[in-house]
């Protein structure tokens, strides 16, 4: 079947477009994978993590989204970070330790292939400076687990109510998401899994005092016995 005709004005067009531009993003954005499993330590999530690509252009960014796998073909534990370059998703990271996160769970069973919008809008959003102002955003996350997909956005600050008010309606209308689905805001210095990960680190460090303190008194309990023992006399 012979092609289609063309007008001269679609001819005109495809001659004027130079494909070899490109449209530069207002920041550079850095895309992490990890897939840490269920006992993970801290350490060997950090290790795990992997930067996968930094995206600096319109271009780049839908070359780099249409090419990674989809959302609903990771397997468990999986996650994706898509942060600005220089900031690592943790954190201990200086542009996140005073910060928190706005969360947003989708059952697998009801999400199905539309957490793959859900995740590019709130991409979309986050590299065309859409939510907030003052470089407040650091970073999205999308992770999935055995039975849900959970979305979020990370912010440096996190007590300011009416700014976290404010981006919290404008993540919920960027992601047209109903009343019913609850967005929650949480203080990375309140996070469960960071509360854990200190209590943790206070329990090592009390165990290791207490061995030390056992170890001390082993010592002292050894050097007065040395000194009460009687010195042997010769025959």
């Amino acid at each position: 079947m012979a092609a289609a005709a063309q007008s001269p004005e679609v001819l005109q067009m495809r001659e004027t477009i130079d494909y070899t531009v490109k449209h530069p993003l207002q920041n550079i954005w850095t895309l992490w994978f990890d897939n840490p499993g269920k006992k993970a330590s801290a350490q060997s999530w950090a290790d795990n993590l992997k930067e996968i690509i930094d995206i600096d252009t319109v271009e780049d960014f839908w070359s780099t989204f249409n090419n990674v796998a989809k959302v609903n073909h990771l397997g468990p534990s999986s996650n994706y970070h898509l942060f600005k370059q220089g900031i690592r998703p943790e954190w201990e990271d200086e542009a996140n330790a005073e910060g928190g996160k706005f969360g947003i769970q989708f059952p697998k069973n009801k999400a199905g292939d539309a957490i793959n919008d859900y995740w590019m809008y709130l991409l979309l959003a986050v590299i065309g400076e859409q939510l907030a102002t003052d470089e407040e955003i650091c970073g999205a996350v999308i992770s999935v687990r055995k039975s849900f997909y959970r979305i979020a956005l990370w912010v440096k600050t996190s007590d300011d109510e009416e700014k976290i008010e404010k981006i919290s309606q404008q993540l919920r209308e960027t992601l047209n998401l109903a009343e019913d689905i609850p967005i929650e805001f949480t203080a990375h210095g309140e996070s469960p899994a960071k509360v854990a990960a200190a209590l943790a680190a206070a329990s090592l460090e009390e165990n290791a005092a207490a061995a030390d303190a056992t170890a001390e008194a082993t010592n002292e309990e050894e050097a007065t016995s040395t000194e009460a023992a009687p010195a042997k006399t010769e025959a």
